[in-house]
């Protein structure tokens, strides 16, 4: 009997893009919720109506399932219902977070998800996610790691909808902290912009400070002094509109929620246009300086896909396949870089043809292209 799947936010477009890469590369019998549409079959799928406000049905669901991914963001708004409901039945679960706040709720239920037996793996997409991999495929090639720079570009509205852009906005609402230096550190969203030298398409990118988990997760797994996360889109007057929002409208602006819904809507009917000539894909480059055999040295590692919402699919749909092969078990709750090692990291990644592009390290480290 196939394991049974519930993706909660199924039928949204990094929902159905994890339900698609979970057809082509696992056995399972999958379920994908929205709040619209009726209940009943289609395809490859299951469909459930189901809004996470009802939770006798939400439960319900969840007792039936081996596995819960939680697609429903934006995760500012979301509480950690779902991932209480998964402890109570001793379902296994998964979410694509990309809120600090959220990631940090949810990893305070480690101990209970430990007691009950549960794996519990968060930020699983692109950013957080494989970004993740990337950072700890580089800390292990070093013998000691000192800095990682993370860096992010989107083309566009990245093929992911209002979500995405909601996201965005949300993220500019308050300073945040970070770790530079050895100390936590206050830094303003969308500051201090840096040029960036991505893959082709996107080749030179004006990348800012960016909240993002990976934040403080990665200060947390890995023992360095610096970690820096920065977000840029293309076409770089994006990048500019979204400065001025981030340091020239009042802060109680950025705080209503009809503030952060219109600029959201604007936004998304911008890069109706925009997405023409810029694409909706994403780069993510990992950069990680240290030691080598005594002597300074770095590793980086980039991916580039041309299409955001799909790879952030592949990203967690790489993760719910190895727990249904039970593959990757580890009671408790964890960002991806604590459970999932490299070798299954690139070992999915090859599956599905996802490049990791590789450079630096030596001497005697060797790599370097």
């Amino acid at each position: 009997m196939n394991a049974r799947v519930l993706i909660l936010g199924g039928q949204g477009r990094i929902g159905s893009s994890v339900a698609r890469d979970l057809t082509q590369h696992a056995s399972a019998e999958i379920t994908v919720t929205g709040r619209n549409g009726s209940t009943g079959r289609s395809g490859d799928f299951r469909y459930l109506s189901l809004d996470l406000g009802d939770r006798d049905k939400l439960r319900t669901a969840i007792a039936e399932s081996d596995l819960v991914v939680h697609c429903a963001g934006p995760f500012h708004y979301r509480d950690t219902a779902v991932l209480e409901h998964c402890i109570a039945e001793r379902v296994n679960y998964i979410d694509v977070s990309d809120n600090r706040s959220f990631t940090r709720r949810i990893l305070e239920r480690c101990e209970a998800a430990k007691e009950a037996g549960v794996t519990a793996i968060v930020n699983s997409g692109i950013f957080p996610g494989i970004s993740n991999s990337l950072v700890r495929q580089g800390v292990e090639q070093l013998d000691e790691a000192d800095t990682i720079h993370l860096s992010y570009v989107v083309g566009g509205s990245g093929g992911a909808g209002l979500t995405v852009m909601r996201t965005t906005f949300l993220g500019l609402q308050k300073p945040f902290e970070v770790w530079l230096d050895g100390q936590w550190q206050t830094v303003k969203p969308y500051s201090d912009r840096e040029t960036i030298e991505f893959p082709k398409p996107y080749g030179k990118t004006g990348v800012y400070w960016f909240d993002m988990p990976e934040c403080f997760t990665l200060a947390e797994s890995f023992p360095v002094k610096t970690v820096i996360t920065k977000f840029g889109t293309a076409p770089d007057f994006y990048n500019h509109l979204t400065w001025s929002v981030a340091h020239w409208w009042p802060a109680s602006w950025l705080q209503n929620p009809n503030v952060i819904e219109f600029l959201s809507h604007v936004s998304y009917q911008m890069t109706e246009v925009t997405d023409n000539f810029s694409g909706i894909g994403v780069a993510v480059r990992s950069h990680v300086s240290g030691k080598k055999n005594g002597k300074p040295a770095q590793f980086c590692s980039t991916v580039v896909h041309d299409n955001t919402a799909v790879i952030a699919g592949i990203g967690t749909g790489t993760i719910a396949q190895l727990m249904l092969e039970n593959r990757l078990q580890k009671p408790g709750v964890l960002p991806v870089e604590e459970v999932l090692p490299t070798a299954l990291f690139e070992e999915m990644m090859g599956d599905r043809n996802i490049e990791i592009v590789k450079s630096g390290l030596s001497p005697s480290g060797e790599v370097r292209h």
